[in-house]
């Protein structure tokens, strides 16, 4: 027998180990709630995987601290999610900024600024009791929340709620383990994307030992669509544009798209990988008429592009390979001003090819 492979270049941290600034946060949010029964969650309007999986998971976790947790989305909960909710989860979503009057606390999961809040901006403005944000995205001005456990070297916000957990000696259940593999999963592209850190592959391969089945878990998230939404995908299909010379494509959804093919906003989650997977495109582009003098757009990056920068132009942001803005105007305007906008900010970086 050989001896055994040795790769001394190789770092070997403890990829578990909760980095310090995390864990002193966590036991700083622990130390707020505590005393503290109603505690809401909430996370941004149209929840992705991310936000419902943390979400989930929280609410699971702080009724093991034992709080009264009550989610309360800006939006209805993705029906593609359901799987998620346990029967001990309390959804109040229904009642809308009526459900944060009797809250002793506010955890805001997924959210860097408040404005991503939708219609329970205002009301957690004025919210008098502890606001506590837990989030991975590029801090802004005006985030939803004083004290906060964020970190944009997070794979995804369920990195941190597993931090949370771990620092606080809570148990990681499967149906919380299936939550928190839910929100790394899909913030990560099923472990394609840029933010894919040998850290997150560790902690996922934690939520396996503790009964996360993968098969089942990509069969439920990316294998249960339905007929209506390969139909959207086919028409959305030819409104694709691609610009060789800068790197930059993109697609379109227009307003009635939804009600004609009797889907939901969460049926639209992936379309934007279409144009952002043609060869040379180092910019992505997907925009969403809204119907209502208000467009959509999300913007992704496969290169050296920052979007989170560019999208910033347009009163968005998020990461740097992965941002949104809304923004005010018709489908064509707007289309024609943003792509017009990428091509002059991607010309002022390396050519197509170099980025």
């Amino acid at each position: 027998m050989g001896a055994p492979l040795r790769f001394p270049h190789l770092p070997t941290p403890d990829l578990l180990a909760v980095p310090e600034d995390r864990r002193r946060a966590a036991l700083a949010i622990a130390d707020v709630l505590r005393g503290r029964r109603v505690i809401g969650i909430t996370t941004h309007i149209n929840a992705d995987g991310d936000a419902c999986g943390s979400v989930a998971a929280m609410s699971q976790l702080l009724s093991q601290m034992g709080h009264a947790p009550r989610v309360v989305n800006p939006t209805p909960w993705p029906s593609i999610f359901d799987f998620l909710l346990e029967a001990s989860i309390q959804d109040h979503t229904r009642h809308g900024a009526r459900a944060l009057k009797e809250l002793d606390a506010l955890v805001v999961l997924d959210v860097s600024d408040i404005s991503r809040l939708g219609q329970l901006t205002e009301a957690t403005r004025k919210l008098a009791v502890p606001r506590i944000v837990i989030d991975h995205h590029v801090p802004t001005d005006e985030p939803a929340g004083e004290l906060l456990m964020d970190d944009p070297r997070a794979c995804a916000t369920g990195e941190l709620v597993w931090d949370f957990a771990m620092t606080l000696g809570l148990e990681i259940t499967t149906p919380i383990a299936e939550a928190l593999y839910t929100a790394i999963l899909t913030d990560t592209g099923g472990f394609r994307y840029a933010n894919t850190t040998p850290r997150c592959h560790a902690i996922a391969a934690h939520l396996l030992s503790a009964g996360v089945d993968p098969e089942t878990m990509f069969r439920r998230i990316y294998a249960s669509v339905s007929p209506n939404r390969l139909f959207l995908l086919r028409d959305a299909l030819h409104s694709i544009g691609h610009d060789a010379e800068h790197g930059i494509s993109w697609i379109s959804v227009t307003a009635d798209a939804l009600d004609r093919y009797d889907v939901s906003p969460e049926d639209l989650d992936g379309i934007v990988e279409h144009p952002r997977s043609i060869i040379g495109t180092r910019l992505a582009l997907f925009f969403r008429d809204l119907g209502y003098g208000k467009v959509k757009v999300s913007f992704r990056s496969t290169g050296t592009v920052d979007v989170n920068r560019f999208a910033r132009e347009f009163g968005g942001g998020g990461h740097a390979k992965a941002s949104g803005a809304l923004i005010t105007g018709g489908l064509d305007d707007v289309r024609d001003r943003v792509i017009a906008a990428a091509r002059e900010y991607v010309g002022v970086l390396a050519p197509a090819g170099q980025g």
